[in-house]
């Protein structure tokens, strides 16, 4: 992503005064410039150099009396779904960002760039070619704060890959196929099985080490496991230590994972490195609570199992920009290679059981979108980059990640569901009772009434709290109003900030109650017969479901239905409950009226 297209050009334009602008800004340059009417191309000799002259020079610098553009040169069998936007404002919330991304579209992966300007730099996937278009169109120029967003194509590898074919006439292309590309035969790499990526932290003095020379140790490295490494060195300038990603099977992780061990062992041995090296994994907030298990047991067995000692860091260590935790394993290589295996293993364990979960909420709420979520790490088809490392803007510290989930710090909830794809008419809104700790509700409601209102407007729900019952009152409700993907989104939202701001203990689940009202008539159903419905809903959602008896019906003739669970339990028991009371409204509607003929079959 070298090349660069420079328009605007006036027709007097030449390639000395190119020259002379790219010299006068230092901007080096690998290949002569192509001067055509209007505009020009040039090859710039890495990506840094590219990026540099599109920050100093587009729309800036004057020839002949016009300023230049300088943008990324994408051939438009490449022009996909990929756009970056540059002049971010520095110090905007994601979740601002997002809302504005997810307004065109489905948003797959959403990347910060590491740039030199104060303002920042995203690179964004949407789902279609349609939808980046779209937002190609209304996004450049867009005002935000101030600031006038750029908006560029980027060249898409896998267009030119995926394009159907029969569109070219004649012969194939020209050459072997790449490594990698299909058909690139027995010697190429073969595909990475969907799944949980490894991410670890080195010391930054053995990255060199890791890399070799040209490159040649981290290339041997990733043949002999079978692996995509990245390393991140980048990221976080002067830190004493790297993130190091590992794509690859469970098998492809811990091979490539002993290797890298061993290789920064001999580099301490032969500079003389006498301090214990420990092997750090990182780890999203949203698994370690499972890692660790009830009172510890799980992390205990595998101490005992393994022969070695695993600390995990504090919750406090994290941020909106770093929702990892770092794991800590003290042992010999080969000790710590079984403990590996033995954490990533309770890990996907609990990606597996979250996406489970994900995907029978996709069919209870029509058009939910897993891919925006933010839970899981990017190598699985169905994830958010919430995993991928990616520089903080504001100067903040850290392994970064660019989101979270529910449960940890979240950024991309704002795009979670897709309203396009839902069935044809307007959604019915739903109102949902959600009872929070009483000293949650500044945190809830933000500085002037901030946080509640961005909340809001990302979501689609009306959310209001309710006045306190009393001055000593340990809860107050949240009454929030919307129809099911609100209600997903804005819960969500709400249990992230609980655990968040630590309303609940590090090994605390947070669990909530919500009431739900339910017609009079329809309790009945929602109980079932000796109350096996109910105890059904239970056993399926894991929340606790209770319809209080002896109920005096209000107003509106409805009594209340109390939901306690975790987020996910509370959502499944939620959506069943709606799904029982939609039942009972259709066989109402096919009821006849008093006096009237039954409905005729037809023959």
């Amino acid at each position: 992503m070298n090349k660069l297209y420079i328009g605007n050009l006036s027709e007097e334009a030449s390639s000395v005064e190119l020259e002379s602008i790219f010299e006068e800004w230092k901007i080096p340059i690998s290949s002569p410039f192509l001067v055509k009417t209007g505009y020009a191309f040039v090859d710039c000799p890495d990506e840094k150099c590219a990026m540099k002259a599109i920050d100093a020079l587009s729309g800036k610098v004057e020839l002949h009396g016009k300023l230049i553009e300088v943008e990324y040169s994408v051939p438009k069998r490449q022009r996909s779904s990929k756009l970056q936007i540059r002049n971010v404002p520095p110090h905007m919330p994601w979740e601002v960002l997002d809302g504005l991304l997810a307004q065109h579209g489905t948003v797959e992966t959403c990347e910060q760039v590491n740039t030199e300007t104060e303002t920042a730099v995203v690179n964004v996937k949407y789902a279609t070619k349609e939808q980046a278009r779209q937002a190609m169109e209304k996004l450049n120029g867009h005002l935000m704060e101030d600031y006038a967003l750029k908006v560029t194509y980027i060249p898409d590898e896998t267009a030119q890959q995926d394009a159907p074919q029969g569109g070219r006439r004649g012969p194939g292309p020209r050459g072997s196929p790449r490594l990698g590309s299909p058909g690139a035969g027995p010697g190429a790499r073969p595909k990475m099985q969907p799944d949980v990526p490894l991410r670890m932290l080195v010391p930054s003095q053995f990255v060199g080490a890791i890399i070799g020379k040209e490159g040649a140790t981290i290339r041997n490295v990733t043949k002999q496991t079978q692996s995509k490494i990245d390393i991140h060195r980048k990221e976080n300038a002067g830190a004493a230590e790297k993130p190091i990603t590992v794509h690859s099977t469970p098998e492809g992780c811990s091979a490539a994972c002993k290797t890298l061990m061993e290789i920064i062992q001999k580099e301490a041995q032969d500079t003389n490195f006498t301090e214990e090296i420990p092997l750090k994994i990182l780890a999203h907030n949203n698994f370690v609570g499972r890692l660790i298990g009830k009172e510890g047991k799980n992390l205990k067995k595998i101490e005992q199992d393994t022969d070695t000692k695993i600390t995990i860091s504090p919750l406090q260590d994290l941020s909106l920009y770093n929702p990892e935790r770092t794991i800590t394993v003290s042992g010999t290589i080969e000790a710590c290679a079984k403990a590996e295996e033995e954490v990533m293993k309770k890990i996907r364990e609990s990606y597996e059981n979250d996406m489970a979960a994900l995907n029978l909420q996709s069919d209870l709420i029509p058009g939910l979108n897993l891919n925006a979520l933010g839970l899981f790490p990017s190598s699985s088809p169905v994830m958010a980059p919430s995993m991928m490392a990616a520089p903080s803007m504001g100067g903040q510290s850290g392994h970064s990640s660019f989101a979270s989930g529910p449960f940890g710090i979240d950024a991309f909830w704002a795009s979670a569901v897709s309203v396009g794809s839902q069935a044809p008419g307007p959604p019915e809104s739903e109102t949902v009772h959600l009872f929070i700790p009483a000293l949650a509700v500044g945190a809830i409601i933000g500085k002037q009434g901030q946080h509640i209102k961005q909340l809001s407007r990302l979501t689609g729900a009306s959310i209001k709290i309710a006045p306190a019952d009393g001055p000593d009152t340990n809860q107050r409700m949240v009454i929030i109003t919307g129809p099911a993907e609100s209600q997903f989104k804005a819960q969500g939202r709400i249990f992230g900030k609980l655990k968040e701001e630590n309303f609940f203990g590090p090994k605390e689940e947070v669990k909530l109650e919500a009431h739900i009202k339910v017609p009079s008539s329809a309790a009945g159903r929602v109980i079932g017969k000796g109350g096996k419905t109910v105890n059904e809903l239970q056993n399926l959602s894991s929340a606790e479901v209770v319809v209080p008896r002896d109920q005096t019906p209000d107003e509106n003739d409805q009594v209340i239905v109390k939901i306690t669970g975790h987020f996910y339990a509370s959502q499944l028991a939620q959506r069943k409950i709606q799904e029982i009371l939609s039942q009972v409204q259709r066989q109402q509607h096919q009821k006849p009226m008093p006096g009237g003929q039954p409905p005729q079959r037809r023959k």
